[in-house]
C-alpha cells in the first residue's frame, strides 16, 4: 500500500465521519466505570444511531456482575438481551411509546451523570470538540491522551 492511499483524503470510508445536519461529524461512544474513569473508546460515523455500536462497545468490558446504565435509545431489545446473557443488570429508561415497559430505578439511573460528566471534561479539550486531526486513527489516539490527563489530575 503506498502512502497516498492512507491519507484522508483517498480512505474517506475508515475516516468515522457522516452526513449530518452540522456537516460531517464523529461520535465517541464511551464506557466509564463506576467511578466515571474511562474504559473503552471507540469512534462513529456521525449519522449512525448509538443502539448500533452499543453491544460492540459493551463486548470489550467484564460485565459480570455489573450494572449498565444508560439513555432511552440502548433500550433496545438486543442490548437488554445481551446485558443479561452476561449476568448483568441494566438500568435503562424504557421509551415513552413502547407497550410494556420494565420496572427501572431512578436512583440508580442518576449515577449515568458519571459518563456526561466525563464526556464535558473531555469537550474542554478543543481539539477533541472540534476535531482538527483529518485521520480517524490519530483522532483516537488525541482521545485516549486526553483521557490520561484528565485522569492525572
Amino acid at each position: 500500500m503506498a502512502l497516498a492511499e492512507k491519507g484522508a483524503k483517498n480512505s474517506d470510508s475508515n475516516q468515522h465521519t457522516g452526513k449530518s445536519r452540522g456537516g460531517n461529524s464523529t461520535k465517541i461512544q464511551a464506557a466509564v466505570d463506576g467511578l466515571g474513569n474511562p474504559v473503552y473508546f471507540q469512534l462513529s460515523k456521525g449519522n449512525l444511531n448509538d443502539n448500533v455500536l452499543a453491544i460492540d462497545v459493551l463486548s470489550y468490558m467484564e460485565l459480570a456482575g455489573a450494572n449498565i446504565s444508560g439513555d432511552k435509545v440502548y433500550g433496545t431489545t438486543a442490548i437488554r438481551e445481551y446485558i443479561t446473557a452476561q449476568n448483568a443488570t441494566y438500568t435503562l429508561p424504557p421509551k415513552t411509546n413502547i407497550s410494556e415497559p420494565w420496572d427501572r430505578d431512578w436512583w440508580v439511573y442518576k449515577e449515568r451523570h458519571l459518563v456526561e460528566c466525563f464526556f464535558n471534561k473531555l469537550k474542554h479539550f478543543f481539539r477533541v470538540a472540534t476535531r482538527y486531526d483529518k485521520m480517524s486513527d490519530s483522532f483516537l489516539v488525541f482521545i485516549y491522551v486526553t483521557a490520561i490527563f484528565i485522569l492525572s489530575k
